[in-house]
């Protein structure tokens, strides 16, 4: 993450998402009655989709907003970028208010500073691989020569090099969603809103392309939202993580925070089959020492590492253990930091 010290990329300030006939009108209502709001909004029929929510995206952030099917998250984001005109609270992409932006800076916004993926890309299948990308380009007005450069840049980003003339019927499901994120970003948007644009994809190739997502993102340092349902890639992708339930934010933090310290039992379950391992490290466990290091050739530990790739450091240094079959014959033998390596250690 970069920029901390300069204004957000966004800011999200008691944004309100409410379903419903005359919705403004029973939200101002529903929070003077002095009950719940939203259970008030529930009893006269309404939807509470979005309920209070506040948080800040840095500059070069990558943060994912992640719950269950339904918690809200999709509907926060389409508030975010407007494309569902928020009931009530205030969204400032760099600063700029904007809920209160015309159309025609809105559309300005979309066209050179916010970039959208979808898990639902919709190519055009009449258009080749680079006339896609370069679509929005064309809706700016920029010239053919111009056009079909950058679409051959951004698709070599993704990794798509030499299918630039190939059509969208002709690709796998995985290439055609990196030609709707080479779309996205041939504009060269400021901030990215992702929306399950992995969930529909097979494992493999999922993973693949989040490896393809962070190595992308190592470059370009966009602020980022991304939605998913994920934990682990969630763990995997985030900066932060805002989890969700009910149209809440119920907690934001790192991964490290959110697998360690969840604030309730909701967020606990999402973590709990998360090897503590991996987000755990050794500043956290390690004892402190007087002037004298301990004496003795030692596996290279340093601060920070998390415990899974220390443990397999450490069990490097032990001996191998004997494996005996049914008769007691010895068949051979086993490193300890092979059962490290088995359960995913040295994946860290």
């Amino acid at each position: 993450m970069t920029g901390t010290d300069t204004a957000p990329a966004i800011a999200v300030e008691g944004l309100w998402q409410v379903f419903g006939p005359n919705a403004r009108a029973a939200l101002t209502e529903a929070r003077a009655d002095g009950a719940g709001t939203a259970a008030t909004l529930k009893a006269r029929g309404l939807i509470p989709a979005v309920r209070e929510a506040s948080f800040e995206v840095a500059s070069g952030e990558l943060f994912v907003i992640m719950g269950l099917s339904g918690s809200g998250k999709s509907t926060l984001v389409r508030c975010i970028s407007r494309l569902i005109e928020p009931t009530a609270g205030a969204v400032r992409i760099n600063g700029e208010d904007i809920l209160t932006a015309s159309d025609k800076r809105l559309i300005e916004m979309r066209r050179d500073t916010l970039g959208m993926v979808f898990q639902h890309f919709g190519l055009f299948p009449h258009m080749s691989v680079a006339d896609n990308v370069a679509f929005p380009l064309k809706m700016k007005g920029e010239g053919k020569a111009a056009r079909r450069a950058r679409a051959l840049e951004v698709l070599n980003l993704v990794g798509l090099e030499g299918r630039e003339d190939a059509f969208p019927r002709e690709l796998s499901g995985g290439q055609r969603q990196r030609v709707g994120i080479a779309r996205s970003l041939a504009v060269n948007p400021d901030i990215w809103f992702l929306d399950e644009p992995f969930s529909a994809l097979d494992p493999l190739i999922r993973r693949q392309l989040q490896d393809e997502f962070l190595s992308i993102q190592s470059n370009l340092q966009k602020s980022i939202v991304f939605i998913t349902h994920d934990i682990a890639e969630a763990l995997k992708l985030a900066d932060r993580i805002a989890i969700m339930r009910d149209g809440e934010i119920v907690q934001i933090g790192t991964p490290t925070q959110i697998v360690l310290n969840p604030v309730d039992d909701y967020v606990r379950e999402f973590t709990r089959d998360v090897p503590r391992g991996r987000h755990m490290t050794l500043d956290e466990v390690m004892e402190p020492v007087g002037e004298t290091t301990p004496a003795g050739d030692w596996p290279e530990l340093r601060t920070g590492m998390n415990l899974e790739t220390a443990l397999t450091l450490c069990a490097a240094s032990f001996e191998a253990v004997p494996v005996q079959d049914g008769d007691g014959k010895v068949v051979g033998v086993v490193h300890p930091e092979s059962f490290v390596r088995a359960l995913g250690g040295e994946h860290g």
